[in-house]
């Protein structure tokens, strides 16, 4: 008798998550647990391999393009410092590779096609993204409203090159914030939500590495941001994706780059690492009331929060 085959067949190298689970279950039961594993260490690596290194190039060229009368050191300082147009540009398509790690690691390190990182449908609902995008900047723009941080006005220091960073600021930043959903609520979340049986586990550690992510900062400056990491993640677990989480991270750093560069402090928004209490807690409630409204927006449209059955 012939022996048979394997079947090498396209179909055979892709896995199908389970009916029925949650976005932080999609990998359950999938693989082994090592497979988490490998999956988490692959993507932070190339995290700590990859932004590094577009970044990197893209200050190299710009310093070529431009020839500043400074060294290729000292640019790269002052770019990273977010004092110059192409610092920014540079961080925000470092950052932005960060939707390619995701996908490239779903797929390598589980056969997962990259589409179950936007949602169980799978796939981005581009309706449930632009409400939430509206409903995130109306909330966003009270909070900053509410912060007392200055506007736009004839008093306000100029900033250099202010068209330039902003015409970088809305066309990347979109990019760089989607990407760290990518990542952090997309990939994470579910490679962590793979290795315990409540999806709580997997939201709490992608919530604590997004904020560990963000390097030094004072207590109230980190529990906001670890506060956004949980907020985000069950967004995503409740409402079945990452349209909200994105829309609300997109809207989220508009808002405060757009404001810094209209009153001249880009450079100085970068450099912050600590915050007060109360801002800390206006940050929360208003991360907290958008997460009431697009939960509401998701059962209105009636999302899918499991995989079809």
């Amino acid at each position: 008798m012939r022996a048979q085959q394997p079947d090498w067949s396209p179909t055979s190298l892709v896995a199908q998550p389970r009916p029925d689970v949650p976005y932080p279950s999609v990998l359950s039961g999938l693989q082994p647990p090592w497979h988490a594993g490998l999956g988490i260490v692959m993507a932070l690596g190339l995290y700590l391999l990859i932004v590094p290194l577009v970044s990197s190039t893209v200050l190299g060229l710009g310093y070529v393009l431009q020839r500043p009368a400074t060294s290729l050191n000292d640019y790269e300082a002052a770019g990273r410092r977010l004092e110059h147009p192409v610092g920014m540009l540079a961080s925000n398509l470092g950052l932005a590779t960060l939707t390619l790690i995701a996908a490239f690691t779903l797929y390598a390190a589980h056969r997962v096609r990259p589409r179950w990182l936007s949602s169980v449908r799978p796939g981005l609902r581009w309706r449930y993204l632009g409400l939430c995008t509206a409903a995130a900047a109306a909330v966003f723009a009270g909070v900053l409203a509410l912060s007392g941080s200055p506007s736009a006005s004839a008093a306000a220091p100029t900033q250099p090159q202010l068209v330039a960073f902003l015409l970088i600021i809305v066309i990347t930043s979109p990019l760089q914030a989607a990407a760290e959903e990518y990542l952090f609520r997309g990939y994470l979340l579910q490679a962590f939500g793979s290795l315990a049986a409540t999806p709580w586990f997997g939201v709490v550690a992608s919530a604590l590495l997004f904020a560990l992510f963000h390097g030094s900062q004072n207590l109230p400056l980190f529990l906001d941001r670890f506060a956004f990491g949980l907020l985000a993640a069950v967004l995503v677990w409740r409402t079945g994706g990452l349209e909200a989480g994105i829309a609300a991270h997109t809207a989220n750093n508009l808002l405060a780059y757009g404001s810094a560069a209209l009153t001249g402090s880009i450079a100085s928004l970068r450099a912050v690492d600590r915050i007060s209490w109360a801002s800390a807690a206006l940050d929360i409630g208003g991360f907290t009331a958008f997460t009431l409204v697009a939960v509401v927006l998701g059962r209105a449209l009636r999302t899918r929060t499991a995989v079809n059955g």
